[in-house]
């Protein structure tokens, strides 16, 4: 009998003994260096261990796997393991590593999409994005909202742009519902490609209001916009850019988007504007400006009139001379004119 309660003892010491032992493996700090991210593949616990083992996560040996498995076991009315792409902290124990299985979102990726590119240069950007999957489409000019996108390891190329250009419908939908009516623009189209056309003329957010009145005074007078981007957008092929500076030629070459030759808007959008420059293509500033020259600030300046125009013309002229020569020298008086203007001046 006393033996039989020896051996009970020994039976409950050793079991605690163990019991313990699970405990302090269960709690201890993994060997993971760093905060990690990594993939867990579907298959549950044994295919999770294997992984979470590849990388560091747990201790090399089939002994740790099989301790990371009983716990998983031991403990699965906490949840199932999840396949995805998952953060884990540096020395993440056992448990933390089960916890983060089950309850923490997958790892989140971001691509940012800036205003003012093209169809062309977005198709580039999403396919350069390495967390992304497939092919990438080239989306029709304007149909990307510029945003930042998160999204998961392995996203389709294409269902990202589809978030993109839902996103743009979603935008331009709501600002054509709470825009100043222009009789200039009598549908969202020809709103979008208004606000493309005055992204690509201006930076600065305070003037693209002036910008946008500007091209709906010319419009409403029948005059051309006259609109340097739009050369470039037809010039380079929808690409944007051009690899030399705009010249006269470009101006008096016949491409649909040649708004110097051309009356009215073009024929589609000319990038993918911000929400800034839709904004303020539907609530354009008050004025009679028809013109505005670049003021050698980062600026413009904007006139109602071509002599006013003119002088800044030749305001910017001297200004680049002073800086080509280091002497500073007066604007030139200009004359009133008698004749047509250039094209190339009468923007």
């Amino acid at each position: 009998m006393r033996r039989l309660l020896m051996l009970l003892f020994l039976s409950i010491l050793l079991a605690g003994a163990a019991g313990l032992g699970g405990l302090w493996l269960y709690g201890r700090p993994g060997p993971l260096a760093g905060d990690q991210a990594i993939v867990i593949p579907h298959g549950g616990l044994a295919s999770a261990g294997a992984a979470l083992q590849r990388h560091g996560a747990l201790p090399d040996g089939p002994a740790s796997l099989l301790g990371f498995r009983l716990a998983g076991r031991l403990t699965r009315d906490q949840g199932p393991v999840h396949a995805a792409e998952l953060a884990f902290p540096a020395h993440a124990s056992v448990r933390d590593l089960l916890l983060v299985l089950r309850t923490s979102r997958p790892v989140q990726h971001e691509l940012t999409v800036p205003e003012g590119l093209t169809a062309a240069q977005i198709a580039v950007l999403v396919a350069g994005a390495a967390a992304l999957a497939g092919p990438a489409p080239v989306p029709a000019e304007g149909s990307i909202m510029p945003d930042t996108y998160a999204y998961e390891l392995a996203m389709p190329r294409r269902e990202l742009v589809g978030r993109m250009q839902a996103a743009m419908r979603r935008r331009l939908a709501q600002v054509w519902a709470g825009r100043d009516a222009q009789p200039e623009l009598p549908t969202p189209d020809d709103l979008l490609i208004l606000a493309s056309v005055v992204e690509r003329e201006t930076a600065k957010a305070a003037e693209r209001p002036l910008v946008a009145r500007v091209f709906l005074n010319r419009l409403h007078q029948g005059m051309r916009l006259q609109s340097d981007p739009t050369v470039i957008y037809g010039a380079s092929g929808g690409l944007g850019v051009l690899a030399r500076p705009l010249s006269r030629a470009d101006l008096a070459q016949p491409n649909p988007y040649n708004s110097y030759l051309l009356p009215g808007l073009p024929p589609g959008p000319i990038c993918a504007p911000g929400l800034a420059s839709l904004q303020a293509t539907a609530h354009p500033a008050a004025g009679d400006a028809l013109y505005f020259v670049a003021d050698g600030t980062g600026g413009h300046a904007f006139a109602a009139d071509l002599p006013t125009h003119l002088q800044n013309v030749a305001r910017l002229r001297a200004r680049e001379a002073s800086h080509a020569t280091g002497v500073s020298a007066p604007a030139p008086p200009v004359p009133i004119p008698t004749v047509p203007v250039p094209p190339v001046l009468a923007k």
